[in-house]
């Protein structure tokens, strides 16, 4: 009996640390299945966001390639609108955020936890971007006018100068001309 005691004894002890890491391997597996959920749910509430924005972005001319739409699937999900804006899920996974990556940092343009608001935000800013980018290239044209016009009038003093160069140049040949010639006829 003593014997069968001590192994008895054995068991209990040995099963303790067992079973803690058995059910600290099941806390585990239970928060990852939680994790990998949680990232399931905000991957799905990101892709009807996305659908809700088709009708917009099929609007945008096939020329301009400003924006370019897609949702990444890392640790926090994100629907990228362009390179500097995306939509993602709050901390609470179920109000909306729409932000912006400025030099100054993360600005957040929109929340809400209604797809309708999202998408209209989403679209305001992509309005805005597009006019962002019909100023730029009509800024872009009045640049070219003003350089090209910039150009031309350093064309037009180049060629003053030159002639300058070769109205001075041809004086001074002369007046060296005539004293070479004065001094000669005076020494012969």
């Amino acid at each position: 009996m003593i014997w069968c005691g001590m192994a008895e004894a054995e068991k209990t002890e040995a099963h303790p640390l067992q079973d803690a890491l058995r059910d600290a391997r099941i806390d585990a597996a239970e928060r990852s299945g939680v994790v990998v959920d949680l990232r399931d749910a905000e991957l799905a509430r990101l892709e009807l966001l996305n659908e809700a924005l088709d009708p917009v972005f099929k609007e945008i001319p096939a020329g301009i390639d400003l924006f370019d739409r897609g949702i990444s699937r890392g640790d926090t999900p994100r629907l990228w609108i362009d390179s500097i804006a995306h939509a993602l899920m709050g901390r609470d996974k179920r109000m909306y955020r729409f932000v912006q990556d400025t030099r100054f940092g993360r600005t957040v343009l929109a929340e809400s936890y209604d797809i309708p608001v999202m998408a209209d935000a989403i679209t305001r800013y992509v309005a805005r971007r597009l006019v962002e980018r019909e100023r730029a290239l009509a800024g872009d044209t009045v640049s070219n006018q003003m350089m090209e016009r910039h150009l031309a009038e350093q064309e037009r003093r180049r060629r003053r100068w030159a002639s300058a160069r070769g109205f001075i140049l041809g004086l001074v040949i002369g007046i060296g001309a005539l004293v070479a010639l004065a001094y000669f006829s005076a020494h012969s």
